[in-house]
């Protein structure tokens, strides 16, 4: 058994959390910097603060989606590198552009494609990628249906307040909101990375009795064979790391986010923001991974919406679904050339 290769992938994947923190933190702060309720930088200590709190509220429903994506008997640890090289690359290329990807499906497609490229399509549990696949669709639909639903009702319980007033109370209120979307994000986006890691583990261990396993590396399983327990430093290190990824911040992304979509109030920053956290949650609860930028962009479009219809610039939005749909196929095509790389130069 190669430790070297074992510190190197979770290395990796610790890195990657990093980079979704930074990639992503656009998805957490953009309402609020464009709202001026926080500067940037009172907003990703805000969000990364609310990143790292999610380690005390989430359970690993997520973590254990992610890691059995695939059959992690049939898998190599090269396999898992692959996947975690080709979701680094795709998700800094998309930083780099400003386009609010998918940190999620890179992750998804980075570790299937790989894993085909390995054993074919049969070591892949289909049903979890048509299911994660879905919410690329779902979760937009969803965000923007639920943050239109909730302005309305706002709408409609505040009509008669004074505008002034209104929005020094919202102000506060966007607070509230963006934390509790802070804690969707690093639940859900930190368990990702987690999932990543026990499947490293387990492929690192298969064929060792249990009781020789040691204790930093011991995953424990509850009896509907779900993951119940992964040890603290790797949930401790998820977390941590896309805080600090948070911190550092995702400027290009928050423009996009921010204005090119629909010119955000303090008001709909807070219908957005709670649409987002809501289905989050609710994803969450069901251990369905979703993506979080999907969430806020849809949530984004369905506050505009209320406004009218061509108050949401749809020529951005149709380019953003263009890049959502690429991520899985992309990620791993990349996945697939990196491993064939490693074969070629007879690596493993």
């Amino acid at each position: 058994m190669n430790f070297t290769l074992l510190v190197v992938i979770i290395s990796l994947a610790f890195l990657f959390d990093f980079i979704n923190g930074f990639h992503d933190a656009a998805n957490s702060i953009a309402t609020i910097v464009s709202t001026k309720v926080l500067t940037p930088f009172q907003a990703v200590l805000w969000a990364a603060f609310f990143n790292f709190l999610a380690y005390a509220i989430f359970e690993l429903k997520i973590a254990d989606t992610i890691a059995k994506v695939v059959e992690t008997n049939a898998i190599t640890m090269y396999v898992i590198l692959a996947g975690i090289i080709a979701a680094i690359i795709w998700n800094l290329l998309t930083w780099y552009l400003g386009i609010p990807s998918s940190s999620s499906h890179t992750l998804v497609g980075g570790f299937a494609g790989a894993a085909i490229a390995h054993a074919g399509w049969n070591v892949v549990h289909s049903d979890k990628i048509i299911k994660i696949a879905s919410f690329i669709f779902l979760a937009p639909i969803l965000g923007m249906i639920i943050s239109y639903l909730i302005s309305i009702l706002l709408l409609n319980l505040f009509r008669k307040g004074n505008p002034h007033i209104l929005e020094r109370i919202f102000k506060q209120l966007q607070l509230f909101s963006s934390a509790l979307f802070s804690l969707g994000h690093g639940g859900n986006d930190a368990q990702k990375v987690m999932g990543i890691i026990a499947a490293t583990l387990l492929v690192y261990f298969h064929g060792v009795d249990p009781s020789n396993i040691p204790q930093w590396a011991h995953i424990t399983f509850n009896e509907a064979g779900k993951i119940h327990a992964i040890p603290h430093w790797v949930v401790f290190g998820c977390y941590a790391a896309i805080g600090a990824g948070t911190l550092s911040g995702g400027w290009r992304i928050v423009k996009t986010m921010g204005t090119k979509i629909t010119k955000l109030t303090p008001f709909e920053g807070v219908a957005a923001e709670t649409a987002g956290a809501v289905l989050l949650f609710g994803t969450d609860a069901f251990g369905i991974p979703v993506s979080t930028t999907h969430t806020i962009t849809g949530a984004i479009m369905g506050v505009g919406l209320t406004k009218r219809i061509t108050a949401v610039k749809w020529g951005v939005t149709i380019n953003l679904l263009y890049a959502w749909i690429l991520t899985i196929p992309v990620s791993m095509f990349i996945a697939a050339v990196v491993y064939w790389i490693f074969n070629y130069f007879n690596m493993f």
